[in-house]
This record gives structure tokens, C-alpha cells and sequence, in this order.
């Protein structure tokens, strides 16, 4: 949508404001987190590497799992990580169009591969915090 958008009105970078604290914008994220290390020789294919790995490792572990909360939290980390991959290897980069902001402070944006990740992490820290008992 933001693409076609774009397109029609001449932006490279449009912005679509919803509320007074969100936007929809375009953005093309080539980095990490952020955008880091966007200027990395060969980051698309390191990016790549490394998202792939990770993700099968958490199949592994969603595997010999037996908590159904670690199965919602591995679920959506690895949904994040492949969503993110897939949009890697089609377009090099990472569209982000989520962006939260007060006045002039402005949070990176984001899309929603990214949330599902961050829940899942939330899930698992939380977990690991209040529930999980070390003898």
C-alpha cells in the first residue's frame, strides 16, 4: 500500500499519520536492529546467515519443547526471524512502516516481524524471571 502511495505521489519516503503518536512510513531497513552495521560488505548475505541459523536452532528447541507458552514464544520468534529473512532475500533489505513518536522523539521504525519477536522474547524473559524456579 505505502509502495503504490509512494509511487503515485512522487515520495521516496512517504508518511501516513493515523493518530498525533503513529505513523505509517516507508522505510527500507539494509542493517539490524536500528539499522546497524547497514554498511557492512556483504551484510545482506551475513544477515541472511545468521537469521537462518538462528531460526533453525529455535525449530531445535521448539522441538524438545513441553511448555505451551515456550511453544507461542518460539512460534513467533521464528515466524519474526523467517518473516524478516524472506523479506531479505526478495527485496536485500527490510521494509519497516510502523513509527511511534512524541513531538520530535522518534522510536526506528519497525514492522511487525519485529513485534512478533520482541513478544516472544518477552515471553520467555518473563518466564524465566517469575516462574521459572532455580534450585
Amino acid at each position: 500500500m505505502l509502495e503504490n502511495i509512494a509511487y503515485t505521489q512522487g515520495l521516496e519516503n512517504p508518511e501516513i499519520r493515523v493518530f498525533d503518536f503513529f505513523s505509517l512510513v516507508y522505510v527500507w531497513n539494509r542493517g539490524v536492529s536500528f539499522g546497524m552495521f547497514h554498511n557492512l560488505e556483504n551484510s545482506q548475505l551475513i544477515f541472511c546467515i545468521v537469521q537462518f541459523s538462528i531460526a533453525t536452532i529455535l525449530f531445535f528447541w521448539l522441538y524438545r519443547n513441553e511448555k505451551l507458552h515456550f511453544t507461542y514464544a518460539l512460534g513467533l520468534i521464528i515466524g519474526g526471524a523467517l518473516g524478516n529473512f524472506t523479506d531479505r532475500v526478495k527485496n536485500g533489505a527490510v521494509a519497516d512502516f510502523l513509527d511511534f513518536h512524541i513531538a520530535s522523539y522518534h522510536w526506528p521504525a519497525f514492522n511487525l516481524a519485529d513485534s512478533f519477536v520482541f513478544i516472544g522474547v518477552m515471553i520467555l524473559l518473563f518466564d524465566d524471571l517469575f516462574f521459572n524456579q532455580k534450585k
